[in-house]
């Protein structure tokens, strides 16, 4: 039976499991005596996992074994076909909207956007519970096609590394590098759900300790490991935790920094050190540094109004920053509870362009995190010094040091490459929102939020919220489509284009 489940395409396990995932949200409603919603969710999860099983024995006799570029079609589909499956208990429980609408939100939510088209008060318990489950399940599921599907392929942020070179991949994990693509990615599945799920559960234990609600408390573990920003409650400033609760989850973000806080399992060549580690150093820069400016303007601020003396003040203003720095770097999106006070201390009325610079940024390389990644900008940083090195002293040599080792020799250049796409499809989709008729201020921060699968942006850069569910199907399904791209990058879709795959 194992083995069976072990041959079945990668597809068709995720919606398997995403069939299994249907019978929790059935039996919270259960619980609570919501009998429509619990029908509704257990009947979704009966078909599917009666479809799963139908098509499992029609290709029982087939011997075809996925290479990594079928892998990674199976992926392209899992974050537009799966979310299909998810919008029908969605739509079927809320019953007051489209199935557009529940699509879009499934897409947001597998993608760990977090973009929401409702308010809090409109969905029920189980379904705020199906929006953060299935938010996590994007999470994990980027943990592992990062290092079984991606990394062999060199991709999500690999090819900038050195592992990339002609002959890298013979630095890989042994016993990684000579199995097979179903090999790896079972192998990859088995090593990192516990801990995903481990990390998970401590989170979510400390809130409750916090004395935050168990709704509330999983919902906020569950985003901020998958960094969907997905809450129940409108963000994590309006949950009963309190500072207790932002000091956890600040400790727990710190994962999308860097894979190498939770595994080592894509390092190549020396030993994994985090103190080393280039994307972690820039990340804990960005953090103190960003918020240094912004404190710098507050002191100036209360300096004009003569309460320089509010040390109390500054506390509040030098923690709210901080919090929400790390949380839109890790493209999670959460805001703290004194960021308020942090804007309205010095008059920073408008942190738009801050937050849509950090979420741009992005979070370390094969992590749950979005953006261009501090990987990315870590080479290209790398390749600004050694020109002005060269414009100082030509014919210097240049000095690889241990910390740049991880970037290949070509690295800056690839990256450029990257950032080219990534900024020509921030433009075209800001194009084809306008053209569909959402304003220029509001295109621009919808695209960034889907390309950076940071969807809290929609309701925190502006100055107004923008009300996803009142733009047209148009808008909506360009925004979605940009949320996948944004998920897998533009490399990754190119990648998709080759002859060998649809040779075959």
């Amino acid at each position: 039976m194992g083995r069976a489940l072990r041959e079945l395409p990668f597809f068709l396990q995720l919606v398997g499991l995403v069939g299994l995932a249907m019978l929790i949200p059935a039996a919270q409603a259960l619980t609570v005596e919501r009998f429509h919603e619990a029908r509704t969710f257990f009947y979704a999860a009966l078909l599917t996992l009666i479809f799963v099983s139908l098509i499992g024995i029609a290709l029982a006799n087939q011997a075809k074994r996925p290479s990594g570029l079928h892998q990674l079609l199976g992926l392209l589909g899992a974050f537009t076909v799966l979310p299909l499956i998810m919008a029908v208990p969605f739509h079927e429980a809320l019953r007051t909207t489209s199935f557009l609408n529940a699509y879009l939100e499934m897409v947001s939510s597998f993608t760990t956007t977090g973009a929401s088209l409702f308010p809090p008060d409109r969905l029920s318990d189980s379904l705020h519970l199906w929006r953060a489950l299935v938010g996590w399940m994007g999470g994990l599921l980027m943990w592992i096609a990062a290092a079984a599907i991606l990394a062999p392929l060199n991709l999500g942020g690999f090819e900038v590394t050195a592992s990339a070179e002609p002959g890298g991949g013979e630095a890989r994990v042994a016993s990684m590098a000579s199995a097979d693509s179903v090999t790896r990615l079972m192998r990859t599945s088995w090593r990192l759900m516990p801990v995903y799920g481990g990390l998970t559960l401590a989170l979510w234990v400390c809130l409750l300790i916090a004395g935050e609600v168990p709704l509330v408390a999983f919902s906020h573990a569950a985003s901020t490991m998958a960094t969907s920003g997905i809450s129940p409650v409108g963000g994590v400033q309006n949950g009963a935790a309190g500072l207790v609760g932002e000091a956890l989850i600040f400790l727990f973000m710190l994962f999308a920094l860097s894979r190498l806080t939770f595994s080592n399992d894509t390092v190549t060549g020396a030993a994994a050190d985090l103190r080393h580690d280039p994307e972690f150093r820039l990340g804990l820069i960005l953090v103190v540094v960003v918020p240094g400016f912004l404190i710098l303007r507050h002191w100036s601020g209360a300096y004009e109004v003569d309460e320089v003396n509010d040390f109390l003040a500054l506390l509040h203003a030098a923690w709210g920053s901080m919090f929400t720095v790390l949380s839109f770097l890790s493209t999670t999106g959460f805001q703290s509870a004194d960021w308020v006070d942090a804007r309205s201390w010095s008059g920073l009325d408008s942190p738009g362009m801050i937050l849509l610079g950090l979420a741009m940024i992005g979070g370390g390389v094969a992590t749950t995190a979005g953006g261009v990644k501090l990987l990315r900008v870590f080479a290209l940083y790398l390749n600004g010094q050694r020109e002005i090195e060269r414009l100082v002293h030509p014919s210097s040599v240049g000095n690889a040091r241990a910390i740049s080792r991880r970037i290949r020799r070509q690295g800056a250049f690839v990256a450029w490459i990257f950032f080219m796409l990534f900024a020509i499809s921030l433009a075209a989709t800001t194009v084809l929102l306008g053209a569909f008729g959402v304003r220029f201020e509001a295109a621009i921060v919808l695209a960034t939020s889907a390309l950076s699968t940071t969807g809290p942006l929609v309701v925190t850069a502006l100055d107004s919220p923008i009300v996803l569910v009142e733009m047209n199907q148009g808008a909506k399904l360009v925004y979605g489509a940009a949320m996948v791209l944004g998920r897998l990058e533009t490399l990754a879709i190119i990648a998709l284009l080759s002859p060998n795959l649809w040779r075959n």
